[in-house]
C-alpha cells in the first residue's frame, strides 16, 4: 500500500548565456514575478523525481523553501521525496511543518498515516488518517487506508465501514481490496462478500460476460467470482445466458434488466444475442484504437503539434485518460512524459524518440485489437 507519487516531468528549457534578449527576458520576469526562483527550483526538483534521482529533488526542494519556507506545494513534495528515500523521521517532520500552516490539511494528514504505516505504528496511522477523512469527508483514499489500519488492527466492523465509504467514493477501491494483503483479517466476512459482489457487479457492467473475463478483470480467485455470481444471481441482480464456443456452451453472466437499466448496461435483441450498447470502457477502446492510427501517422511525418494534440486522447481523463490509466498505466506514464518532451524540445525529440514510441503505440494496439474481438465474440 505504499503511496505512489504521480510525477509530471516539466523540463525547463536553459537559457543561452549568449543570448542578451533572453537574459532582459528572465531577468525582468523574475523581478515581476516574486515566487519565480521558488518555482523554478520546485520545478526542477519534480523533473528529478520523475527521473528516481530523488537526493537531487530533496535539495532543489530545499532551496525552495529557502525562497518560501511556508509553501505547501512545495512542502509536499519534499515530504514525498523524504519517504521514497526512507528517511521517515524526515517525512514526518515535514508534514508536520504543513499541519503547523494549515492544521486542516487533509494530504498532510494521510501522507503522515502512510508514513506511520511503512513504520508499523498503525494506532498513530489510523490516528491520522482519521484527521485527514474529518478535514475532507470526500477523500477516497484517505477512508480507503483507514480500512487497512483498521484491519490490521483486527476492528474488523469498522474496517468495512471505512472501505464501503472509500468504494463509495470510488467503485474503483473495492477492485484495489481484492488483492490487498492488509484486508487480510476482514476477507471471511461476510460484508467483504459483499464487496466482492460488487466488484463483480461492476466487471460485468463494463463488458466483461464469461467467468474467465471476470477472474480477469476482478483479480478474484475463480471459487470466489463464482461465489459471488452466485449469491447475485440468488438476488435477481444477474441473469444468466449461454453462447456457442465450438460444439459447447459457456455461461455468460449479464446485469438484470432493472438494474441494466440503471447503470447502463449492454441490451439483448429478440434472437437472444447480445447487441451492443457500448459502455465507456468498450467506447474508449474503439476511440483509442482511432488515436493509435492518427498518432502513428503523425509520429512518422514527424509533425510535433499535431502528435501532442494526439497524445491529449490518451491523457485527458476527460477522453481516454482513465482508460489508459486502468488498463496501460506504464504507457500511460510515459506518453504524458513523451508529451511535455515534445512541447520543451520539439522535432529533435521527436526524431530521437521515434522508433520508442511507434513500438509502444504497436504494443498497445494489439492488446486493444485483442480486447475489441473478445467484446465482438
Amino acid at each position: 500500500m505504499k503511496p505512489s507519487f504521480e510525477l509530471v516531468k516539466r523540463p525547463f528549457s536553459k537559457k543561452s548565456v549568449e543570448d542578451e534578449e533572453k537574459n532582459e527576458v528572465v531577468e525582468e520576469t523574475s523581478l515581476v514575478d516574486s515566487d519565480y526562483n521558488r518555482k523554478k527550483l520546485f520545478r526542477k526538483g519534480v523533473n528529478f523525481m520523475a527521473d528516481e534521482k530523488l537526493e537531487d529533488a530533496i535539495i532543489a526542494f530545499e532551496q525552495a523553501l529557502r525562497v518560501d519556507p511556508d509553501n505547501v506545494e512545495t512542502l509536499l513534495k519534499l515530504g514525498y521525496a523524504k519517504f521514497h528515500t526512507d528517511d521517515h523521521g524526515g517525512a514526518l517532520n515535514v508534514y508536520d511543518r504543513i499541519l503547523d500552516i494549515d492544521v486542516t490539511n487533509p494530504e498532510a494528514w494521510n501522507l503522515k498515516g502512510l508514513v506511520h504505516y511503512e513504520q508499523k505504528n498503525y494506532s498513530k496511522a489510523l490516528d491520522a488518517v482519521e484527521k485527514a477523512t474529518e478535514s475532507d469527508p470526500t477523500y477516497g483514499m484517505a477512508w480507503y487506508n483507514k480500512a487497512c489500519f483498521l484491519s490490521l488492527l483486527n476492528q474488523v466492523p469498522e474496517a468495512l465501514e471505512a472501505l464501503k465509504r472509500a468504494i463509495e467514493i470510488d467503485v474503483k477501491n473495492a477492485r484495489k481490496s481484492i488483492r490487498d494483503k492488509d484486508f487480510v483479517n476482514v476477507r471471511i466476512e461476510e460484508g467483504f462478500k459483499r464487496i466482492q459482489e460488487v466488484v463483480v457487479l461492476e466487471s460485468i457492467r463494463q463488458g466483461y460476460h464469461t467467468i474467465g473475463a471476470i477472474v480477469w478483470t476482478t483479480l478474484l480467485d475463480k471459487a470466489d467470482a463464482e461465489n459471488a455470481i452466485t449469491k447475485l444471481l440468488e438476488k435477481g441482480l444477474l441473469v444468466k445466458n449461454e453462447k456457442r464456443d465450438g460444439l459447447s456452451r459457456i455461461p455468460i453472466y449479464d446485469l438484470a434488466p432493472n438494474i441494466a437499466d440503471k447503470m447502463g448496461a449492454e441490451k439483448r435483441n429478440m434472437f437472444g444475442l447480445t447487441k451492443k450498447k457500448l459502455t465507456k470502457p468498450v467506447k474508449n477502446l474503439k476511440e483509442l484504437s482511432q488515436a493509435i492510427q492518427s498518432a502513428k501517422e503523425f509520429i512518422e511525418e514527424e509533425e510535433v503539434e499535431k502528435t501532442i494534440d494526439v497524445f491529449d486522447e490518451f491523457i485527458n481523463p476527460k477522453k481516454s485518460g482513465e482508460q489508459m490509466i486502468e488498463t496501460f498505466f506504464d504507457e500511460h506514464r510515459e506518453i504524458r512524459l513523451w508529451s511535455i518532451r515534445l512541447k520543451d524540445r520539439g522535432v529533435d525529440y521527436l526524431i530521437e524518440n521515434k522508433e520508442k514510441m511507434l513500438a509502444l503505440f504497436d504494443n498497445v494496439e494489439v492488446t486493444i485489437t485483442k480486447k475489441l474481438r473478445n467484446e465482438i465474440s
